[in-house]
């Protein structure tokens, strides 16, 4: 059934599709976080393996809640490494173990990389699309972004 909550079929599908690209880079986030945690080493070991955990943690829940949403859209959400590869802007980097500051580097690019789009994401939602619920759910989602770039950017200071 599809859901009547005043935003057109056709905005709801551009909604989904803006979604499902969020949620694809959110995973591959989430995976270069695990990468990390489970690699970091050196001096600042024990610091860095629980902020990168800290931080996939937090991204496992709006994960889901973004997979949620597409759901209250009347989508079908995306789940499988094929389709977050295919739909992901973000750049993974196979066989490499970077040091612990080229680590902090990339996931903070990676960060700011997701700001950017999620601002862009924020504004065809409300305006093109006419969906204040997806534009606001964005809007934390971008929040929590800031908030871990932030931490990160700390440590590069």
């Amino acid at each position: 059934m599809k859901p009547q909550i005043g935003i057109t079929e056709d905005h709801l599908k551009k909604s989904i599709a803006i979604l499902s690209s969020i949620l694809a880079n959110e995973m591959t986030l989430y995976i270069k976080l695990r990468k990390f945690h489970w690699n970091v080493s050196g001096e600042s070991f024990m610091e860095l393996h629980k902020l990168f955990e800290g931080q996939y943690k937090q991204l496992e829940e709006s994960i889901d809640e973004i997979a949620e949403r597409v759901s209250k859209l009347g989508g079908k959400t995306i789940g499988t490494m094929k389709e977050f590869s295919d739909l992901t802007i973000l750049k993974e980097s196979p066989h490499q173990y970077p040091a612990q500051k080229d680590m902090l580097k990339e996931l903070l690019q990676d960060h700011e990389t997701v700001i950017v789009h999620l601002r862009k994401d924020i504004d065809l939602s409300a305006q093109e699309n006419k969906d204040a619920g997806t534009a606001d759910f964005l809007t934390g989602l971008m929040e929590l972004h800031e908030t871990m770039s932030w931490t990160l950017r700390r440590y590069l200071d």
